[in-house]
């Protein structure tokens, strides 16, 4: 009888687990390894921003998993429910929702975590978010369509709010966000002849007395100072308290009319661990050293929904270099119960953390030494490619950072939609409906308002094309 590995969630810690089971125990007949994850492809996060500001092109930082995977059965669909004492899998698939049972004798949770609004008003319904391929696409096509729609000059009256950009939250994601962002905006504008660079409105609000506190305060306090010389308003010690009407309503007191916020400062575990009657720490699965879930033989834990410790006792930062490492790792543990062997603890010291501000420049601090401007740039670029999966890819990123040297970025909007083209008929309106599923900004009403724009906009099509200007939020 087969020994059956299931591994939940296709992020750096299952892809690695994946991958490592690949080289090693999936070529054994008597093992079958399943890998469960709702897209077909791994992303690879760290270069997220830099599609949202058009440097990397959609499909380069993304791998898909039957190409990363060979021996590994791959099963794209939606987790639904975990029943540890039946030990099986509820998973659901398709269009349709169809429904899978698959059994295990060994469970791999890697599900990672989701964005936390903590309650605040608009902010579910209205902001952006930075976690998903989808999120950068959506927020590069509705920093286009704000342009574009701000250099008529019938908008004048609204041209302010249209060209603010909002970041709640000064850790990496939100500093690379806004200064891939700054840098899009303030070289896109050349093009459009109604809008100028005082228009324009780049703000980043952190909790915090200093931005990237994962690092040291000195590489904050850089990061800070380059960011406001290229026009950044960097408002610390400040909260975002809502999102209303196109108005971000801050804890200082002060209110910023914004047509776009995007959300990078709090993540929550994945819901289903909620019923799982696991042990947690804050909401993440406890692990013992080898990552192994007390009490439930056979069940394991890896990456941002687990809480493993360390040598000190404090558990490990959900971050990618320890989730790639506890992935190899995990693969061996398991190949070593599955065969009698020696299991082996995780421990693991960060060897340093990086990010990139902008034209060029990034801060750096690695094996303790602190670096900033153009070498910690040119550091983040080297690393990272080195650590993107699959030699195409790496060609493809260098290849595009090697054109973005000789040309001004794309400023192509993607239609995103079924039939939104201008030429169909009307009788497709209702095609358009639900056809976004991958562009997601915060829950599901910026997908409804998108469609419902686009839909308006198909009705107002005339035999002679437009009468006004159809708006769609990519």
């Amino acid at each position: 009888m087969k020994t059956r590995i299931a591994i939940l969630g296709g992020g750096f810690g299952g892809i690695y687990t994946a991958i490592e089971m690949e080289r090693t125990i999936a070529s054994n007949p008597d093992i079958e390894v399943t890998l469960i994850n709702h897209d077909n492809f791994f992303l690879f996060t760290p270069m997220l921003h830099e599609v949202a500001a058009s440097d990397l092109d959609v499909t380069h930082i993304v791998n898909p998993i039957r190409k990363l995977l060979r021996r590994v059965r791959f099963v794209q669909g939606d987790v639904e429910r975990i029943d540890l004492h039946g030990k099986r899998v509820d998973v659901s698939h398709g269009r349709e929702r169809h429904h899978h049972e698959i059994e295990y004798d060994h469970l791999i949770i890697g599900l990672g975590n989701v964005t936390n609004f903590y309650g605040l008003p608009g902010l579910a319904e209205h902001a952006l978010t930075m976690k998903s391929l989808g999120d950068a696409i959506f927020l590069r096509g509705r920093l286009i369509q704000s342009i574009e729609e701000a250099d008529f000059e019938c908008m004048s009256d609204q041209r302010s709010a249209l060209m603010t950009i909002v970041v709640a939250g000064g850790g990496f994601a939100g500093v690379e966000t806004i200064a891939g962002v700054n840098d899009f905006i303030r070289e896109a504008i050349r093009f459009y002849p109604n809008i100028r660079e005082e228009d324009l409105r780049v703000v980043l609000v952190h909790a915090g007395p200093v931005i990237l506190p994962e690092l040291s305060e000195k590489l904050g306090r850089y990061a800070e100072g380059k960011l406001r010389m290229r026009g950044v308003d960097i408002r610390l010690n400040t909260r975002v308290l809502s999102y209303r009407n196109n108005v971000v309503q801050l804890s200082d007191g002060s209110s910023i009319p914004a047509n776009t916020l995007v959300w990078t400062a709090g993540t929550a575990p994945h819901p289903l661990l909620e019923t799982l009657a696991c042990p947690k720490d804050r909401g993440r699965i406890s692990a013992n050293e080898y990552m192994e879930v007390p009490g439930w033989p056979g069940v394991w834990v890896i990456g941002d929904c687990a809480s493993i410790p360390g040598p000190n006792g404090a558990p490990y930062p959900p971050t990618a270099q320890h989730a790639l490492r506890q992935g190899r790792l995990l693969a061996r543990n398991i190949s070593a119960a599955i065969r009698g062997g020696q299991k082996k603890p995780f421990v693991f010291a960060t060897l340093g953390q990086l990010a990139a501000i902008g034209k060029r420049a990034g801060v750096a601090q690695i094996f303790g030494f602190k670096f900033s401007g153009f070498i910690a740039w040119w550091l983040w670029r080297t690393i990272y490619l080195s650590k993107l999966p699959r030699f195409e890819k790496k060609c493809r990123v260098a290849l595009d950072w090697t054109l973005d040297l000789l040309f001004s970025k794309d400023l192509v909007q993607f239609t995103t939609v079924a039939g939104a083209g201008y030429d169909r008929p009307p009788s497709r309106e209702l095609d358009m409906v639900g056809a976004v599923p991958l562009l997601r900004g915060g829950g599901d009403a910026p997908i409804k308002q998108c469609n419902a724009t686009l839909i308006s906009a198909q009705r107002g099509r005339s035999d002679k094309g437009f009468d006004l200007p159809g708006r769609a939020d990519s």
